[in-house]
């Protein structure tokens, strides 16, 4: 009975640093279950330059990961004075692109990603029914002595038809006629967007095919 325990518990510890080990670096994001309120900003207009914009992904399972990023279709910035007070980014989610894989893997996990498969359509993105998502700031607060951001952003963010206000902290940097807003990487639960493919918290007895609820995002935007 002894020895049963042990035995249990080694494999409990394991399993924990396992998904400890391949889970998302960064902070959490703040997210509310509900949109918050978009205010009409007044300001300077800057249009997203959508060529070196985009947004970077991280996905873990427990014994791989996968990364890449998504491209950007179009965005606004406003700025009044030397803050930003409002603006919005669309995502153009036929973009997805995996940066870690080559050749025949690459392509297959970008289309079970995009579901572009008549039977794996929902399992993720479903870029056929929702070819984008969309980030509208909702507010902006100052953040002092932080290295990794000056800056509070909440905003909300609309995936596959649902809508859900995530904050998270960014660096804003305004020089040379351009606004510049960088992120670390920070984390959201796909699930909570109706992601729920190969969760363990949907699915029972998963093993090595579960994937992480946790996904890592990081923003790079750049407008002028």
């Amino acid at each position: 009975m002894k020895n049963l325990i042990k035995i249990t518990f080694l494999m409990v510890t394991v399993s924990m640093f396992v998904a400890c080990k391949n889970a998302p670096k960064g902070e959490e994001a703040k997210v509310s279950d509900t949109a918050g309120t978009v205010s009409k900003a007044e300001g300077k207009n800057y249009t997203v330059d959508t060529n070196v914009s985009k947004v970077m992904w991280e996905g873990f399972k427990p014994t791989s990961s996968h990364n890449g990023t998504v491209g950007l279709s179009s965005g606004t910035v406003i700025v009044n004075g030397e803050a930003v007070v409002g603006g919005s980014f669309t995502l153009d989610m036929n973009t997805i692109t995996v940066l870690d894989l080559e050749g025949g893997k690459k392509d297959y996990l970008e289309s079970h990603l995009k579901g572009l498969g008549d039977d794996n359509a929902d399992d993720f993105f479903n870029v056929k029914k929702y070819p984008t998502a969309k980030y509208e700031i909702t507010k902006v607060t100052k953040k002092e002595g932080d290295p990794t951001g000056n800056a509070l952003v909440y905003g909300n963010l609309t995936l596959r038809d649902q809508t859900k206000e995530v904050g998270f902290k960014a660096n804003i940097d305004m020089a040379d006629g351009m606004v510049r807003v960088s992120t670390d990487q920070f984390k959201i639960d796909r699930t909570q967007w109706g992601i729920q493919y190969n969760s363990a918290t949907f699915f029972e007895n998963l093993k090595n095919k579960a994937i992480n609820n946790e996904m890592g995002l990081k923003i790079n935007l750049v407008a002028k």
